[in-house]
């Protein structure tokens, strides 16, 4: 194994040390009428505010009630897209999995509150990667966040909020993985994909060996998620590998080169260990934008300065608009 491996899973075990080692998120029991076909449904809807609210769904293939944030917009008369966001490994965690990361840690409920558009938030999903999970994981617990994110949630949320069923999927650090994922195995479901912090390119034994270490952190046994590393299965999850199906789709992927940008001040910091996070994200985005470039597949890239952590994403999220608008049909 190269040094830089050792070097991410070292630094991964730090951000867990920081953060909530081996908390699972709550899991409520699955209903017991068993002599129905299960299906997908809108169990409860908790607004905070106009435009604002929490949406709990029973999934089926989650087998418990999850919970997702919805940002609506104040003109509500017409149908329109929807824009899902993925959260980080500690999805939900820093609020007792009341809301999302980017509700709260960024300024995203100010910044699309003038837009026409549905913006859907994942509450959870620890250490998931927001993929159907092999096995379920005696710490992290039953996953199939896929089929729930491309299969059960978006009729739910085109039929209660309006939805004209054209949607954009992003995310950051493992959401991003996440939703790159997802985008080039449901190419048909998304318009454009946005991901920031992300190693999208899974095809080599030292990116996969940083993202098992991430699951680790967190208690997890990364053998459940995709199988050892040198499962096919890792292969099919790997977008770097399928990324011209996603071809002439808008795409903004963004990373940081491992050192703070001075201009956001203290936004701009992270733990200790977010330029080494970002260092190995950084080489990992360059192998994705090589095989990329080798498909011919168009990317709108952000070679930045930062670190992984939360203040570079909210800039990227302001820096991205202009793509995720294109992908939605909307104004800029």
């Amino acid at each position: 194994m190269s040094k830089w491996p050792r070097a991410v899973a070292l630094a991964c075990a730090g951000v867990a040390m920081t953060g909530s080692l081996g908390v699972a998120e709550p899991v409520a029991a699955a209903p017991h009428d068993t002599n129905a076909r299960e299906v997908a449904r809108v169990l409860s809807i908790s607004p905070t505010t106009p435009t604002r609210a929490t949406v709990t769904v029973y999934s089926p293939a989650m087998q418990r009630p999850v919970r997702v944030s919805v940002l609506l917009p104040s003109d509500r008369e017409k149908r329109r897209p929807t824009l899902y966001l993925l959260d980080g490994i500690d999805g939900g965690i820093y609020t007792n999995y009341t809301q999302s990361g980017w509700t709260f840690q960024t300024d995203i409920v100010k910044f699309m509150a003038d837009k026409p558009v549905n913006v859907v938030m994942p509450i959870g999903g620890m250490a998931a990667y927001y993929t159907d999970w092999q096995k379920t994981d005696p710490v992290l617990g039953r996953n199939r966040w896929e089929t729930f994110l491309t299969k059960e949630l978006p009729p739910l949320i085109d039929k209660r909020f309006n939805g004209n069923g054209r949607n954009v999927i992003g995310g950051l650090s493992m959401g991003a993985l996440g939703a790159m994922s997802i985008a080039v195995r449901h190419p048909d479901l998304y318009r454009g994909v946005v991901a920031f912090s992300g190693c999208l390119d899974q095809g080599s034994p030292e990116y996969r060996q940083a993202t098992a270490a991430s699951v680790s952190t967190r208690g997890g046994n990364p053998d459940n998620m995709w199988g050892p590393l040198g499962h096919s299965s890792w292969d099919d999850h790997n977008p770097a590998a399928h990324i011209e199906v996603l071809d002439g789709k808008p795409m903004y992927v963004s990373v940081g080169n491992g050192l703070p940008d001075p201009s956001l001040g203290i936004a701009g910091l992270a733990s200790p260990v977010g330029g080494v996070l970002e260092g190995v994200v950084l080489q990992c985005t360059q192998s994705f934008k090589r095989r990329a470039d080798a498909a011919g597949v168009q990317v709108t890239y952000d070679f930045r300065s930062g670190l992984h952590s939360w203040g570079y994403w909210n800039q990227d999220l302001h820096r991205a608009w202009p793509t995720i608008a294109k992908g939605l049909g909307v104004r800029r």
